[in-house]
């Protein structure tokens, strides 16, 4: 049976080239805004670049949705992959069955993120009436654009080498407890999960855009640890059971769905200022308290379990 037989990964893929191919016919108005671009100027040549600036702004914005929707669409194509796959019981035996699954997702995540930071540059520089960042935009365009080839090549080759006659390894063996970074025990994790949580709280509300960012970098990675390995074990109930991705299945009421969502906001918020400034020079702190209501809400809904848990049996697991 070949991969590409099944009607999910068709249509992904379908949807992946066609936004592609909407991103490279809007690089040729790119290309000649960035080369011809001048504001002060009222020739009809800079009025038609104003034209087709709205223009590409209309198309970008719309890949962009489809971008993010279609992540979504490709952890679903994943899900029922996971029934075909031999030794797959979720996503997880799908991620891993091949050398490209892991920097396939890691990259589609690196990627999302990237198109909400120039969603945010896009929108400053249709606030600042003159379009002063207007270049900064588009070479920043130009270098998700690039990503998007790469990740839809790497895709390819990730579909092509999943394996349909040979067992794969799931969550119960890719998922351990001696996994745990830096031989941190569960408590020891949990409680540095919450220091840095406090941190990138604090920091944020105080606008230190540098400190958020170190902050919420390394509460993207330690909370993607302590859900694996500790909350997880909460919402299965079950203590031997530690996937990050099995809380999307509908047993589980798609628990994860906003476990990860409020996490990916919430650093998404938190990092982006440090990002922005970067690119164009520019301090926002508007988005900053985003981060602290996105982390608060990916902490409570984690912290619920556990201390429902408690509550229901007078022990932790």
């Amino acid at each position: 049976m070949n991969i590409f037989l099944l009607n999910d990964t068709i249509a992904f893929l379908f949807l992946e080239i066609i936004l592609v191919i909407l991103m490279l016919i809007s690089e040729y108005s790119v290309i000649k805004i960035l080369k011809n671009w001048n504001f002060d100027l009222t020739t009809s040549k800079q009025y038609s670049l104003e034209k087709r600036n709205y223009l590409v702004n209309t198309i970008i914005s719309f890949t962009i949705m489809g971008k993010i929707v279609l992540f979504f669409f490709f952890i679903k194509t994943l899900s029922e992959l996971s029934h075909v796959v031999p030794g797959a019981m979720c996503i997880a035996g799908v991620i891993g069955a091949n050398d490209y699954g892991e920097g396939v997702l890691l990259l589609k995540i690196f990627i999302v993120f990237m198109l909400g930071v120039w969603l945010i540059v896009n929108k400053l520089d249709i606030k600042s009436k003159k379009f002063i960042f207007i270049k900064p935009k588009y070479y920043f365009f130009n270098f998700i654009l690039f990503l998007m080839i790469f990740e839809l090549i790497f895709e390819i080759f990730y579909f092509i080498n999943v394996p349909l006659s040979v067992s794969v390894f799931c969550c119960s063996t890719l998922f351990k407890a001696d996994a745990l970074p830096f031989g941190l025990q569960q408590a020891s994790l949990v409680g540095i999960y919450f220091i840095i949580y406090i941190f990138a709280v604090i920091f944020s509300l105080l606008k230190k855009i540098v400190l958020s960012f170190v902050f919420n970098v390394f509460f993207l990675f330690i909370g993607y640890f302590a859900v694996t390995y500790f909350f997880s074990i909460y919402i299965y109930i079950l203590p031997n059971h530690q996937c990050p991705f099995c809380i999307l299945q509908k047993e589980y009421y798609y628990i994860g769905y906003f476990i990860w969502i409020s996490l990916f906001l919430g650093v998404f918020f938190g990092i982006s200022p440090y990002v922005i400034e970067s690119l164009i020079k520019k301090r926002d702190y508007t988005v900053l308290k985003y981060s602290t209501i996105f982390n608060t809400i990916f902490v409570l809904i984690c912290s619920y379990y556990v201390v429902i848990y408690y509550f229901k049996n007078g022990v932790f697991l």
